[in-house]
C-alpha cells in the first residue's frame, strides 16, 4: 500500500458512526462519504458535511468531519467567527504546535491560521462562520 492508502485505512478504523436526521421520523445511520476539498487553495483534504451554508443560511455556520491526507496543506485563512476543531486520529499541525489525537483546539473570532497535516489526520471541524482565505 501507499503511504496515502495507509493513512486512509488507519483513519478508517477510527471513523465516527453518524446518525442523523429528524429524531422521531427518519434519524437513522448513515454512510459517511468524503468529498475532496477544492476550496481555499486545500490540498490533500477530504470532508464529509454535517451541516452546511445551504441549510443554515449565508454567512451561517458549518460542520464537517475532515480527513487530512498525509502531506496536506491549508493556506493562511481568517475566522471570523469561532472554530473548533477536536482531532480525532493523526496529528494536525498549526503555527503554534502540533496537536494528537484527543487534542480540541478552540480558535477564536479573527484568529489567523494555517493548518497542515504531514502524516494526515482526522477530525471534526465546526465553523461559526465561513472562513476568509488571505
Amino acid at each position: 500500500m501507499t503511504s496515502t492508502t495507509e493513512a486512509q485505512a488507519a483513519m478508517a478504523e477510527l471513523l465516527p458512526t453518524l446518525f442523523t436526521g429528524l429524531p422521531g421520523a427518519d434519524f437513522a445511520q448513515r454512510e459517511l462519504v468524503f468529498q475532496p476539498v477544492n476550496a481555499d487553495g486545500r490540498s490533500q483534504a477530504e470532508m464529509v458535511p454535517l451541516y452546511t451554508v445551504n441549510e443554515t443560511g449565508e454567512g451561517g455556520p458549518a460542520a464537517a468531519i475532515m480527513r487530512y491526507l498525509p502531506g496536506c496543506v491549508a493556506p493562511a485563512h481568517r475566522h471570523p467567527g469561532y472554530e473548533m476543531i477536536y482531532v480525532l486520529s493523526g496529528e494536525l499541525e498549526t503555527d503554534d504546535g502540533t496537536y494528537g489525537a484527543g487534542s480540541l483546539l478552540v480558535m477564536p473570532p479573527d484568529s489567523v491560521h494555517a493548518p497542515r497535516s504531514p502524516k494526515g489526520c482526522l477530525g471534526l471541524v465546526i465553523w461559526e462562520r465561513p472562513v476568509q482565505v488571505l
